[in-house]
């Protein structure tokens, strides 16, 4: 571990333009694949049937789930506690949300029934009920302007600390990390519900907190180093940052990997969406905070207050 305490010397900014093109690039496709194939939503938008079972003993939620798999239902929620299941299930085909029957909804429950049976014969149907997605779209919106409202503050709290050419900088890298992960998301066709929503705002605040790190230093060295150039700045600066952010990225990715491998299902999307982002984040502050910096022809005089000389100083 002692490289850590060493600060290296990569030419990072050396590479700014082939990282910024990459990243364009990378956010377009983002938004495509966000519209087209669009995301897989999850119950929590689409709505279906919600199916409380109790059974005789705590069952494996696990081997539930592959029940249920095997027996035809595919996208289904399962959490539980004690004894106690709820199962959630899309919508029958062609029914949206809660327009599904009694009848169908009976059906449903009686083929849950059938398949629970097998991991334990005394298990029961406590109730079977539709489950709208207005709820989760109403949610899906509030988060959405939660983004837009943590932007706009995000831009004036980095503004007001740093200069404006940051603040834009800061903005251009969270956004860049929301969309790169929810584009992965989309391409890949994996369920968006709730907890990944949930994801994709924790990936903004880790990816603001490890660019102001980076600014930090920025802002520093800019007073410091008064004969360097603004590219020669930002490089000393992202060094001086690295050891910090690998250590902080690679200690939360040790957790999330051990949510994904022992938390089950329930936490997949949420510890994957993370680890996406945390991943993501790291290169935009590496390349595309400080890269905008430079873009936006960051100099010391943002920094540093030029000294008025009056004439009686003069000699």
């Amino acid at each position: 571990m002692q490289w850590l305490s060493r600060t290296p010397n990569f030419d990072f900014v050396r590479y700014r333009r082939v990282a910024m093109v990459t990243s364009t690039t990378l956010s377009l496709l983002a938004i495509i694949a966000i519209f087209y194939p669009g995301l897989n939503y999850g119950i929590d938008f689409t709505g279906g049937i919600l199916v409380e079972a109790r059974f005789a003993a705590v069952p494996e939620l696990d081997k539930i789930r592959a029940e249920l798999s095997g027996g035809g239902f595919e996208d289904t929620q399962v959490t539980g506690s004690g004894t106690d299941v709820l199962i959630r299930l899309p919508p029958p085909e062609g029914v949206e949300g809660a327009e599904a029957s009694a009848e169908a909804v009976a059906a449903l429950r009686d083929r849950v029934l059938e398949v629970l049976r097998t991991e334990d014969p005394d298990v029961t149907i406590l109730r079977a009920d539709n489950v709208g997605g207005q709820v989760g779209a109403e949610l899906f919106e509030n988060a959405g302007l939660a983004l837009l409202f943590a932007l706009i503050m995000i831009f004036i709290y980095v503004m007001l600390r740093f200069r404006w050419k940051l603040a834009v900088g800061a903005i251009v890298a969270t956004v860049h990390d929301v969309l790169v992960t929810t584009g992965i998301f989309a391409i890949a066709g994996w369920q968006f519900d709730l907890t990944v929503l949930g994801s994709i705002l924790a990936v903004l605040g880790y990816s603001i907190n490890d660019t102001i790190v980076v600014y930090d230093r920025i802002r520093d060295n800019f007073r410091l180093m008064r004969r360097g150039t603004p590219e020669a700045i930002v490089n000393a600066s992202v060094n001086q940052t690295l050891a910090r952010t690998l250590v902080t990225g690679v200690t939360t990715l040790l957790v999330l990997f051990a949510m994904i491998f022992l938390a089950g299902d329930t936490l997949w999307g949420f510890s994957v969406a993370l680890v996406i982002g945390i991943v993501v984040g790291t290169y935009s502050s590496i390349y595309v905070a400080s890269s905008m910096a430079l873009v936006l022809k960051v100099e010391q005089s943002d920094f540093v207050e030029a000294k008025k000389v009056h004439a009686d100083e003069l000699p």
